[in-house]
């Protein structure tokens, strides 16, 4: 089946470079100048992907953003963006973005992040009787995540969380007390391995900390410098 993109960008030359790039990748794209005419089309269209750019005169990529998760609307997103300061890219988690892309890119980075995304999204088969327990509840310490409803407490607070921060928190909890390296976690999570130099874990772990360990919070997330990170309980 033919994967639907709805692409948002005002840039007219990077809009139809990666319009004819994505086409060619077997992609059916729609491709629109801004924001307005982004949620139009996304409610007309209901895409299985989106991809917005930050920057859009009038209603923004982020403005965008914000309307479909308050609508309830779970739709992956990647963000396109010229910005590459942290605090940056969380604004755009914060927004409820699943993934973002740092301008000037590679298009094949671009199919690889969108391919990661889809297959999260995609309907996940039904589990066989045998494997109830391992896709039930997690339990590490306090942390509770039911896997088949999405749905994360730490005590009796639930989280917020976009797709990938549960999927990247999910993937800690079932090898809770395991330390898992930077390539595997990318690996499971982004379907890529985007190298040394990429920050994108980083970012979403320091996010993700920000809920999953608050201020008062005995610290459930660890990391072991040089290697990767652990779920665990002191």
């Amino acid at each position: 089946m033919t994967n639907t993109v709805l692409l948002a960008e005002d840039d007219r030359a990077i809009r139809q470079a990666l319009e004819r790039a994505l086409t060619l990748e077997g992609y059916r794209v729609t491709a629109v100048p801004d924001g307005i005419e982004a949620l139009a089309a996304i409610h007309r269209e209901c895409p299985d992907v989106v991809v917005l750019d930050v920057m859009m005169p009038g209603v923004d990529g982020l403005q965008v953003c914000r309307v479909l998760r308050a609508e309830g609307d779970r739709t992956p997103i990647l963000m396109l963006t010229a910005r590459v300061e942290t605090a940056d890219r969380i604004e755009g988690l914060d927004a409820g973005a699943d993934d973002y892309v740092v301008k000037p890119f590679e298009v094949e980075e671009v199919f690889a992040r969108l391919r990661a995304l889809l297959r999260r999204a995609a309907p996940a088969e039904p589990a066989a009787p045998e494997d109830a327990a391992i896709d039930g509840v997690l339990e590490v310490a306090d942390l509770r995540l039911d896997s088949s409803a999405r749905r994360v407490w730490r005590g009796s607070t639930e989280l917020e969380l976009t797709r990938t921060e549960f999927d990247l928190l999910e993937l800690l909890a079932r090898n809770a007390g395991i330390v898992l390296d930077h390539a595997t976690i990318y690996a499971r999570i982004w379907g890529y391995d985007f190298g040394p130099g990429s920050k994108n874990l980083a970012v979403y772990i320091g996010y993700l900390r920000r809920k999953v360990d608050p201020e008062g919070r005995t610290p459930l997330i660890h990391t072991v410098r040089g290697v990767g990170y652990t779920l665990r309980e002191e």
